[in-house]
Parts: structure tokens; C-alpha cells; sequence
């Protein structure tokens, strides 16, 4: 399920009486009215995790952050649903995951007649910090969230139990690994690593279809295919992703003017750059600054 649609415009949440969840709340975490009598564990904030659970979803849930303060990781364990990625929505499926970076929409919600069974990780990062998805972070791929799944029990099982705090530092770093082993993937093929390395260095740089193909030391139609499968976008799509993660990392850290970021990733002219960004983050550069 692929589908262009208009992005929500305001934060919401609908659980629906047929959901159920179980959750562990770092520090600030339980602010969520839905999550406000779940446990908590302060060992969460040294690894930034704001929340973290498991969710047996039926429609109506749907959630929408229109401005995310933190990576979101989705791991389906069973069923099918749908989440909102570079404008389109997207199915999830079991053996699947998603990654969501910072300061973008979430959006997020069940498909009607399917259950949908899936592992969170939602973060709390500020602007100016390096966020977790990099230029080789895959948006989509394939995830076994059987391991995730269990670290998160554990943790919830301990908050409840002992809440023993060598024990808790131990489940919370085991929930913050199986992020990190799909956000850094220790797999990915060697050639969109010496690729994406390459423009992550010269984002100004003109790149085409065939120069980046070139780097990759493949055709254009096999460096499509490697990408999607790998990262869920098309070459060019990651292009953009790439140059404006790069962008919003120097609004937030650097003093340089909107005109001269542009040029620096690699956009013509600020009009440009201005389309693309409100597009992807729902606001303008200088909301950022």
C-alpha cells in the first residue's frame, strides 16, 4: 500500500477500545495521557528513549505527531499498518521495520478489518544534536522484532518486578542496541556505504542518476534496486533525504545564513530548498533558526 495523501496538520491520537499495549516510560515520557499509568524507568533518558512498548492495534488507532521531537522506530511483529513516510503512506508488515528521523511527521494508523502487532522506540533528541538515522539508516527494511520485542518485556517485566537498576541498565541498553543494529546495519551491502559516505561528504556537489551509479560501481537500474531494497528509497529520493538531514543539522548548529545552507547540500536557489524542506519537516527553514 503506496498512496499519496494530504499530511494530517495537527498532533492526534485515537487508541480505540480493541488496542492494547504494554509500555515502559522514560523520563517525561508518561506526559502522554494514554501512557500516563505505565511504568516508569528513569535508566531510559541515558539512552535519550522517551517511551517504549508493544501494541496490538486494531482501527480505529491512528497517531499523529506533526513534529516528532525524536527518532521513531516501528518493528512489526504480526499483522499489517500503514505509517506515513516522505509524504506517502506505506504498509508495514511482519519481518518489517521503519525509521523515522527527528523534527519529521509521524503519522501512523491501522488499516480497517487487520490487526496489526508491532514494537516502538521513540526517542527524545534536541535540534542540535547528531541524530540517530544516518545517511545509510534504512526508512524501511527487513527486521526480525522478535529480539526487540523481548528486550522490551524484560524491561517492563523488571520495572514492575525487582526494578533492579543493574538488571534495568541492562534491558534498557539491549532495547537501545536492536534500534541501533537497524539504524547502523552492520550488513549493508559495502557499495551504498562507499556511496552514501561519498555524498554525505560533497552534498553540493551536482549528483545524477549516473554519477552516483558510478560511484557504486553499478548500473543505474541495479543501484535502484540495491537502494529500495536496502533503504526503501529510490537513489534520488535518498539524495534529498541525505541533503536535508544535512541541512537541518547545520540550521540548528551553525550560524550561517538559510541562502548559503542551500548552496552548501547542494539546492540551486532558496526557493528550491525551501519547497523541500517545508515538505519534508512541515516547516520552513527559519522556523529553525
Amino acid at each position: 500500500m503506496k498512496t499519496k495523501s494530504k499530511p494530517p496538520t495537527s498532533d492526534h491520537e485515537i487508541i480505540g477500545k480493541g488496542t492494547k499495549f504494554r509500555a515502559v516510560c522514560g523520563p517525561g515520557g508518561g506526559e502522554r495521557s494514554w501512557l500516563s499509568e505505565e511504568p516508569e524507568c528513569p535508566l531510559l533518558g541515558g539512552c535519550n528513549i522517551s517511551h517504549t512498548g508493544i501494541m496490538e492495534a486494531k482501527s480505529p488507532y491512528e497517531i499523529v505527531r506533526t513534529d516528532q521531537s525524536g527518532t521513531f522506530m516501528l518493528a512489526c511483529l504480526g499483522g499489517e499498518g500503514v505509517i506515513m513516510v516522505d509524504g506517502s503512506w506505506k504498509a508495514i508488515r511482519g519481518g518489517q521495520a521503519c525509521l523515522l528521523p527527528p523534527f519529521v511527521m509521524n503519522s501512523l494508523k491501522c488499516v480497517p478489518g487487520k490487526a496489526w502487532s508491532f514494537a516502538w522506540v521513540r526517542y527524545e533528541e534536541p535540534r542540535d544534536a547528531k541524530p540517530i538515522v544516518s545517511s545509510v539508516s534504512p526508512v524501511i527494511g527487513s527486521y526480525d522484532a522478535d529480539c526487540l520485542a523481548h528486550a522490551i518485556r524484560g524491561l517492563r517485566s523488571e520495572c514492575t518486578g525487582g526494578n533492579t537498576p543493574a538488571a534495568l541498565h541492562q534491558w534498557c541498553t539491549l532495547v537501545n542496541h536492536y534500534v541501533m543494529s537497524f539504524a547502523e546495519p552492520s550488513g549493508l551491502d559495502a557499495r551504498l556505504w562507499r556511496l552514501w559516505n561519498e555524498v554525505t561528504r560533497k552534498p553540493s556537489h551536482d549528483w545524477t542518476l549516473e554519477a552516483l551509479a558510478t560511484i557504486a560501481c553499478v548500473s543505474t537500474e541495479h543501484l535502484r534496486r540495491l537502494c529500495l531494497r536496502e533503504l526503501g528509497r529510490s537513489p534520488m529520493r535518498h539524495l534529498t533525504f541525505v541533503r536535508l538531514q544535512l541541512a537541518m543539522r547545520m540550521l540548528t548548529s551553525t550560524g550561517d545564513k538559510i541562502e548559503t545552507i542551500a548552496r552548501k547540500v547542494g539546492f540551486s536557489g532558496i526557493h528550491s530548498f525551501s519547497g523541500a524542506f517545508s515538505t519534508r519537516f512541515g516547516k520552513p527553514p527559519s522556523a529553525f533558526r
